[in-house]
């Protein structure tokens, strides 16, 4: 059978640089391929080309056989080709109905019609989502099933998911991966970009892994397991599958620099007490709702707490009430956010003038000149010293993988020199390699004598980092363990009762 999609011998250099080179790719008819490899290894350069957001240096494109030169994301999608990227390009201002039609609509449009027209269409795919409704108040897993409406409305033949289950919550994700099913029903073929190699065991027909811009091997899903995946991925085996060594061993308490105490935000946090120590990593687990992050949030001063009856928030033996994260930063508190695309960086700006940023916002005020000398040298510094792997030295940071993102946004912060550094979800959408540097830096700096929280929704992370468990549910902690004894079951079952 004539595949899809079908890439010969495809590259795309950026100067001399290669960052996909001689890569074969073909999807069939009604499959779901999914596509791994590390961060840098070229899974989002190969399927922007196939959506039409970059062009190749060499190589070629067949659709259903014939050679195809898309240009622009607009003649992909009219070819048949739609890619759902991790941040949804819906228009959060507009209804449901008027995204499913937006760039196709009608010389005359009734809004009555087309609400009409968008409900019928959403009925047809089991997709229950009132069209009237804006998108801004929609979940994650509703934007989904409208950018997955949106593509079968114009006819998609390939739909390529740039990460889509990275902020999605368990119930969530099962839901998409129904709608997978849907597609394939409808004889819709599926490419499908993870880091959770487990997800990709479990949808997948056929899986392909490249390696530093090349292509490793693809073969049926049936003939992989996670360890053969990794060892493709990295060209090494992963010692203790990164998560599979028993804990022996936890550091001491130092001094206790931070002490949260009776903290009420809104609806979200509920009379929360907690402690945080030097020299160790506080762990945090809980599920979506359960007030973690907007715990540590309002110690950081991004978010503000009740003003009445709203607790204390305790830094070396001092009460502090910070209304914005400049007095916190200053006082050596980091807040390393979980969603890093959207808080963590300035992405047209330059790896090393975001570093710098991370330096001149601990600076004292009118001290905010950017001096060229100095911003190359600690760029090159913590470039080479959180290893960041980029196709030039000048790349801005839209241009780097999920992983090497995430450690500009953690050179960001560690730049500062910080005593508390909260890492919030530090590994979410990051490849099973960057994963162990990353734990290598949140332990480093635990054994340095920092005071490490390290908030996770994913419990065997949660689990082999920390050297005391807390466990957040309705608004508070409610539970503490210690790693050596506690169990995943023990951990969720205290954060589900």
């Amino acid at each position: 059978m004539t595949p899809v999609l079908e890439m010969r011998k495809i590259t795309k250099k950026y100067g001399r640089a290669f960052a996909i080179e001689d890569v074969d790719f073909t999807l069939r008819k009604g499959e779901v391929h999914a596509i791994l490899g590390e961060n840098g290894a070229g899974k989002s350069t190969l399927t922007k080309m196939m959506a039409g957001v970059v062009q190749p240096t060499s190589g070629k494109m067949l659709l259903n056989g014939q050679e195809i030169h898309l240009k622009t994301p607009a003649e992909a999608v009219h070819s048949g080709i739609a890619m759902v990227f991790q941040e949804t390009s819906l228009v959060p201002s507009m209804t449901v109905a008027q995204n499913l039609f937006l760039g196709n609509e009608k010389f005359f449009n009734r809004i009555r019609g087309v609400n009409i027209a968008a409900q019928q269409f959403m009925q047809s795919l089991s997709f229950d989502v009132d069209p009237t409704l804006q998108v801004a108040s929609l979940g994650a897993a509703k934007k989904q099933m409208v950018e997955i409406a949106r593509a079968m409305l114009l006819k998609a033949q390939a739909i390529v998911f740039d990460e889509p289950t990275a902020t999605l919550t368990p119930e969530e994700k099962r839901h998409f991966f129904d709608l997978v099913k849907t597609l394939k029903s409808h004889g819709v073929s599926v490419i499908f970009i993870s880091h959770a190699l487990e997800e990709a065991l479990e949808i997948s027909d056929r899986i392909t892994i490249l390696r530093d811009g090349r292509h490793v091997v693809t073969g049926d899903t049936a003939e992989f397991d996670r360890a053969r995946i990794i060892q493709s991925m990295v060209g090494r085996a992963l010692t203790e599958e990164l998560y599979g060594k028993a804990k022996t061993s936890v550091r001491p308490a130092g001094k206790r620099v931070l002490s949260i105490q009776n903290l009420r935000v809104g609806g979200a946090v509920k009379n929360n007490s907690l402690s945080v120590f030097k020299g160790q990593i506080t762990g945090v687990f809980g599920l979506v709702g359960s007030g973690r992050t907007e715990t540590f949030k309002v110690a950081a001063g991004i978010i503000k707490r009740n003003y009445r009856n709203g607790g204390e928030i305790i830094l070396n033996g001092k009460p502090v009430r910070y209304r914005v994260p400049a007095p916190g930063v200053k006082a050596g508190i980091a807040y390393i956010t979980e969603d890093r695309k959207v808080e963590g960086f300035f992405e047209t700006m330059s790896i090393k003038a975001n570093i710098y940023v991370g330096l001149l916002s601990k600076m004292k005020a009118g001290n905010f000149w950017l001096k060229g000398k100095e911003m190359d040298k600690l760029g090159d510094e913590w470039i080479s010293s959180l290893q960041v792997k980029a196709v030039t030295q000048n790349a801005q940071v839209n241009e780097l993988s999920g992983g090497n993102q995430q450690k500009v946004v953690i050179a960001k912060s560690l730049v500062q020199d910080p005593d508390i550094i909260i890492f919030d979800e530090p590994t979410r959408g990051v490849d099973v390699g960057a994963i162990a540097e990353i734990h290598d830096i949140i332990n480093r700096l635990a054994d340095e004598g920092k005071a490490v929280v390290v908030i996770s929704s994913y419990l065997p992370e949660v689990m082999q980092l920390s050297d005391r468990l807390l466990v957040a549910r309705g608004g508070k902690v409610v539970e503490e363990f210690s790693p050596l004894e506690a169990t995943e079951e023990m951990l969720m079952y205290a954060a589900v009762h």
